[in-house]
């Protein structure tokens, strides 16, 4: 019988495995990074142990440490969560060979299917679908420039190792093959330490299906259903859903099919994803194995009432399957979306810095899993995710009604999120009819409103000025006194506006130019502000920093700050030519030198952090004057990368 749980492992899926291991009666143990110290999944474990800085490598990779923290704790069992080292051949060696039981499949396992290349082979040894492509043991450029002429395109460069869309690359045609192979190793080895490649024939516009496969010691191996993961930017998941609207009752049974044989061929334990890619005639193709709980895994708990992690700790002590096939069964529709720390009007950059207020929605049918609360900070050195929202329904009009509601009413002040974006996809129509492939979001979302900056309009800047005007922020009531005009100016990010408010008891009139808006304020305190807006009352929930205001109203969400006593200063803007860095990360190509001439959007530096690679390009036409950085320098959020003097137009050039 085990009785100690280490998690080896950090944020929401750590809070949600030590949840579940708490309620099954095991005491269990944190590690955490010293930026982590007063993470929650720390706070929710009965003990923790820190395991090195910051730096990934120096902690939730440093293997030593993690054993370590297990003997000093007297933890007999380590889950590995997902990511970090849930795939790691070598970490599960070395918890058996300490003596720990690992929560997750054989290394043996672990390796077959962390290797594209070799899992394919096998694949197609065991009669599972494949894709067409090359995968073999020559994977230098040459060679795999070769084959790609055999393959024909458009075609898929693919890491061999890892996942989550690192290393992958979609090539149209030969002119862009050599670059992007390039730029795939490189991606590759950041992310894996590995920059083997393989090739595939690009499937267009498919669905990709995933199926849930459980298999324990003794032979038994069953499929949880199947989750539709077609709603994809670069190639990483956005939405998930169980059951997949497109897939039929038999085609379910095949793909379940098919993904037990996968498992039993590599003598699978434990929980595993099959994915797959299926093209509108429902034929499907392997595409990988995942060995371990996937991210999407509460949608098919959802749907099928089984605690996939309770599942995964009773293999672990060399129990059968709870169920059979035949007793597994599915209720309803469940989806979930990531919340992300990231700003989709500039490209998803990743977004840090404190986490001022966070609260999630409440109501029937919702889950939210996350290792994040009001407080935090939301630090460059892991991914940005802040939780996973979860809806559950009696079927999947009553799911995404209650997902939306969840996204609208969680409350996020102090960074940036993609709760609109999510929002918008599940509302949008082609989705809503459960016709949404992997081109989705490309072909539907490039012009959507939730991917452009908002702009506040005389509505919510009324709103705004009601809150940060001096005479209305406290919270002793209204002043009598006669009204007068009062300037404030409010810098919105794009822009700096100019207001009048005045005051009249509970009315606040505000104008801006030529439009003008009045609002009825009923209450204000404690984040919370009930208005009378065109006869009709709502909230508005807010918070205050300083200067800085952040509001959530109207369904929209949205800051401001308050400049009115401040010198206006002279930015290094867009299109000033002084181009920073837009996150903490590493200078991992440097692509222009001092003299050259450069158009607005061309790539000037890469930048890899949060485990991504993020092209920084110019904002403005020019000659590059300065290049402050170069390769594998760490820099900062903000920090000068390069420098763009304004090009001599053919006047000045005349004149000189």
């Amino acid at each position: 019988m085990l009785k100690k749980l280490l998690i080896a492992n950090r944020g929401e899926i750590a809070v949600r495995v030590i949840r579940t291991a708490k309620a099954l009666g095991y005491r269990t143990v944190a590690i955490y990074s010293e930026a982590d110290a007063r993470a929650l999944h720390v706070h929710e474990a009965d003990e923790a142990v820190c395991v090195g800085p910051a730096q990934v490598s120096a902690s939730y990779l440093n293997v030593d440490a993690i054993l370590e923290a297990a003997k000093k704790t007297g933890a007999d069992c380590i889950h590995p969560g997902y990511g970090f080292l849930s795939e790691n051949a070598g970490f599960a060696n070395a918890c058996k060979e300490a003596g720990l039981i690992f929560v997750g499949p054989p290394a043996n396992a672990i390796e077959l299917m962390g290797s594209k290349r070799r899992s394919k082979i096998a694949m197609q040894e065991a009669g599972v679908p494949v894709v067409p492509g090359y995968e073999g043991n020559n994977a230098s450029d040459d060679e795999l420039i070769s084959a790609a002429g055999d393959i024909g395109y458009p075609l898929m460069i693919k890491a061999s190792a890892g996942g989550g869309g690192r290393g992958m690359r979609l090539v149209q045609q030969e002119t862009e093959l050599a670059d992007n192979i390039k730029r795939a190793r490189s991606e590759a080895k950041q992310a894996f330490g590995d920059d083997e490649l393989i090739l595939e024939k690009a499937v267009i516009e498919p669905r990709h299906v995933e199926i849930q496969v459980f298999a324990d010691r003794h032979g038994n191996a069953v499929y949880l259903g199947e989750r539709d993961c077609s709603v994809q930017r670069r190639h990483q998941k956005v939405v998930e859903e169980a059951p997949s609207p497109f897939v039929t009752p038999e085609l379910r049974q095949a793909m379940g099919e098919a993904a037990v044989k996968a498992a039993l061929a590599c003598s699978y334990e434990g929980a595993g994803t099959v994915e797959f890619l299926v093209d509108k005639d429902r034929n499907f193709y392997f595409l990988e194995m995942n060995t371990r709980l996937q991210v999407e895994h509460p949608v098919t708990e959802l749907i099928t009432g089984q605690d996939l992690v309770a599942w995964q700790l009773a293999v672990a002590e060399g129990q059968p399957l709870p169920l059979k096939q035949e007793d597994i069964q599915l209720n309803g529709h469940a989806m979930e979306v990531r919340l992300y720390a990231e700003d989709p009007a500039h490209d998803f950059t990743p977004q840090t810095g404190p986490l001022y207020a966070f609260e999630p929605a409440q109501g029937e049918g919702l889950r939210f899993d996350t290792g994040v609360r009001s407080g935090d900070t939301i630090t460059p050195h892991y991914d940005p995710m802040l939780a996973k929202v979860i809806a559950w329904g009696q079927n999947r009009d009553e799911a995404r009604r209650r997902l939306i509601r969840a996204l609208e009413d969680t409350t996020v002040f102090g960074v940036t999120t993609n709760r609109y974006f999510l929002s918008r996809i599940i509302a949008d129509e082609t989705f809503g009819a459960g016709e949404a492939t992997t081109a989705f979001l490309q072909q539907a979302f490039r012009d959507d409103p939730s991917l452009a900056p908002y702009t506040p309009g005389i509505r919510e800047l009324a709103l705004a000025a009601c809150i940060l005007d001096h005479g209305i922020s406290g919270q002793s009531g209204w002043s009598n006194a006669p009204a007068t005009m009062t300037p404030m100016r409010l810098d919105t990010g794009g822009e700096t506006v100019e207001l009048l408010v005045r005051k009249t008891g509970n009315t606040v009139s505000v104008s801006h130019g030529d439009s003008h808006y009045q609002l009825l304020l009923e209450h204000l305190g404690d984040g919370l502000l009930c208005i009378i807006d065109n006869n009709v009352r709502q909230r508005c929930q807010y918070h205050r920093e300083g200067d800085s205001l952040y509001l959530q109203a109207f369904g929209q969400a949205w800051s401001v700050r308050d400049v009115t006593h401040q010198p206006a200063a002279s930015a290094n803007g867009a299109g000033s030519g002084k181009v920073q860095a837009s996150m903490d990360g590493a200078i991992i190509d440097v692509l222009v030198k001092p003299g050259q001439t450069v158009q607005q959007g061309d790539t000037l530096v890469i930048l890899e952090a949060m485990k991504m690679e993020h092209p920084v390009k110019a904002d403005r036409d020019g000659v590059v004057d300065e290049v402050l950085v170069s390769n594998g320098d760490q820099v900062k959020r903000s920090q000068m990368l390069v420098n763009i003097a304004a090009a001599e137009s053919e006047d000045q050039e005349a004149s000189a």
